[in-house]
């Protein structure tokens, strides 16, 4: 089996040290045992394609918890795509959620932005108004 410093699998990855280490503390990858001589930890070259899957995860919405999710499924003997795909699917829902409050604050910030007279004292400005006594 190939392994390899921390540095070197963090120059492959392309991530820095410090995120492995972070990684390693949430649980996602696994700490290599310290040679008893001393030395430094031997990292297996499995630790890269985890962090890529990582970093792809995070890329398209999942927390760190919902990827440590899917590695375990990943790893489970006999997991299915039906159980891989129930998870994106609820991932897309939860983005498409939070798309549709993005879009209603755009909405409001429109309102308020239209509805500001750009000039004068700022005791008059409508968006502080509103921000102050917001309607109920």
């Amino acid at each position: 089996m190939e392994t390899m410093t921390i540095s070197r699998a963090a120059r492959q990855a392309r991530v820095g040290i410090e995120t492995i280490r972070f990684y390693e503390r949430r649980g996602l990858i696994e700490q290599p045992l310290k040679p008893r001589d001393g030395g430094y930890r031997d990292y297996p070259v499995e630790t890269i394609q985890k962090i890529c899957f990582i970093r792809q995860a995070q890329e398209i919405g999942f927390s760190l918890r919902e990827t440590k999710e899917l590695l375990a499924l990943r790893a489970a003997p006999g997991t299915d795509c039906a159980d891989v795909r129930k998870q994106a699917s609820e991932k897309l829902e939860e983005v498409e959620r939070k798309i549709g409050q993005l879009k209603k604050m755009g909405t409001a910030l429109k309102t308020v932005i239209a509805a500001c007279p750009s000039s004068g004292q700022l005791d008059g400005c409508s968006i502080i108004e509103m921000l102050e006594n917001p309607d109920p």
